[in-house]
């Protein structure tokens, strides 16, 4: 086992990875920007190094600063925790080159899954149901009129190296083609600095469901159960749940094995997120592969009474998976808590805290960095705090997160429990009755729940 691990990472997600540590005898280290020194992260490690101003390019994201404080803290193994470095390739090399390990999966696999022209085709040779499109990218205009022509309308354009919505356009009939193609590739190349495009057939009424797994180094590989993602806004996940209200047993035991396969064919080690769209005939098609830790793993660690870190901290350290695949025996939520005004175009609220109380009782869990004072800054992503909730059933946990929400209190910025709390309340979500279109339609009307 390792003897101290750093955590590149910042906010509710390093102190998640401190927690287990401490329950593992595993010193910390704990690595800060200058706009992060009051943060809990740095104050529960065992060790704190600041490596730099606020700019994610001069700290979070600066693998020589990185590597310098694991070096001068003889930390031999990194945990990425999600976001920034967790799904750099380099990063895991250079990490390998300085004999540290890196806590997730290889940096061929990273690369591998990385880029989602070479996933879906990794996948196709696996036997994996994928969306159907075009066979790799798109380099000419009029090939990709074509192949839309060909697989059908609608269809999505998509950016080979996307992420969060962005170089993504739905085309609905050749007309709309070439100006989407234009935008799509332009937004890509002055987000990604690469502009290549592919195409998938629309999928109607899709949900977005996916299973978490988990291979070690010796070829095995489980499948810890799903989760449902589909309340998002823009690509962004708002609510998880798990399991998927529109899960039976024997869907599950299909998506099952393909995420087992997805693992097995590129014998994947760590932990990981296989990611589907269902659609509305229970058909189901490989979305992409995360291959790191992700926010929604609470919902997970509910169902199935298993520490998630602590799977990655093994497996890095060599253990074998011990156990078969994982069926939920419980429900649970979580809620995302931004700092954001929904009722202002979800506008990012950065401020000073001045009044923070978490839900507690039976059944709930608040992952945060945030307390009373706390001044959350603007340089990074909004979320301050998971709300999660567990009960027997999916009518328990709504239940339950509606209580929690009504007492989950924070002054001085902009929150989103306000909409969490009318979600709760919405007829079509009590039912299960959503897709990944839910957001297009939702009517959130200013003024405080009734």
């Amino acid at each position: 086992m390792f003897t101290k691990i750093l955590i590149a990472n910042r906010g509710e997600i390093a102190l998640r990875i401190i927690r287990t540590c401490r329950e593992m005898g595993i010193p910390t280290v704990a690595i800060y920007s200058t706009a992060d020194s009051e943060s809990l992260h740095v104050r529960f490690a065992d060790e704190a190094v600041c490596i730099g101003p606020a700019s994610s390019k001069e700290s979070y994201l600066n693998i020589p600063k990185i590597m310098a404080a694991a070096e001068i803290t003889n930390a031999d193994a990194i945990h990425p925790g999600y976001g920034f470095l967790s799904e750099n390739a380099d990063f895991a090399d250079v990490c390998t080159q300085y004999g540290i390990k890196f806590i997730g999966p290889t940096s061929e696999h990273i690369r591998k899954m990385g880029d989602k022209v070479t996933a879906k085709d990794t996948m196709i040779k696996a036997g994996v149901p994928t969306v159907p499109g075009s066979d790799g990218l798109l380099k000419e205009l009029s090939v990709g009129l074509e192949v839309a022509k060909k697989v059908g309308y609608p269809i999505i354009l998509k950016a080979t190296a996307g992420g969060g919505g962005k170089g993504m356009r739905i085309v609905n009939a050749p007309e709309e083609f070439q100006e989407a193609w234009e935008r799509a590739s332009q937004e890509a190349v002055a987000s990604f600095g690469n502009g290549d495009m592919y195409i998938e057939k629309f999928v109607e009424e899709p949900r977005h469901i996916e299973f978490q797994i988990a291979g070690d180094q010796y070829g095995n590989v489980i499948h810890l159960s799903e989760r449902d993602c589909s309340i998002q806004r823009r690509h962004q996940k708002l609510v998880e749940e798990a399991p998927s209200p529109y899960m039976d047993d024997e869907l599950r035991e299909r998506m099952g094995k393909a995420a087992v396969l997805a693992g097995k064919c590129i014998n994947y080690e760590g932990v990981g997120t296989v990611e589907f769209l269902v659609d509305k005939h229970r058909d189901f098609f490989f979305m992409e592969m995360n291959t790191r830790i992700q926010v929604e793993h609470p919902v997970t660690e509910e169902v199935i009474d298993h520490d998630l870190i602590k799977e990655q901290i093994k497996i890095a350290a060599g253990e074998r998976i011990t156990g078969k695949n994982r069926i939920p025996h419980a429900w649970s939520m979580e809620c995302r808590i931004n700092a954001e005004d929904p009722f202002n175009n979800w506008r990012p609220s950065p401020g000073k805290v001045t009044s923070f109380h978490s839900p507690k009782g039976r059944g709930v869990r608040v992952d945060t960095h945030v307390y009373a004072g706390y001044t959350v800054p603007p340089h990074y992503d909004s979320m301050i705090a998971k709300l999660i909730v567990r009960a027997a059933n999916r009518e328990e946990c709504i239940l339950r997160m509606q209580r929690a929400l009504d007492e989950f209190i924070v002054e001085g910025i902009k929150t989103t429990v306000p909409f969490h709390q009318r979600l709760m309340r919405d007829p079509d979500f009590r039912a299960g009755n959503f897709t990944t279109k839910f957001m297009e339609t939702f009517d959130l009307v200013e003024g405080p729940v009734e």
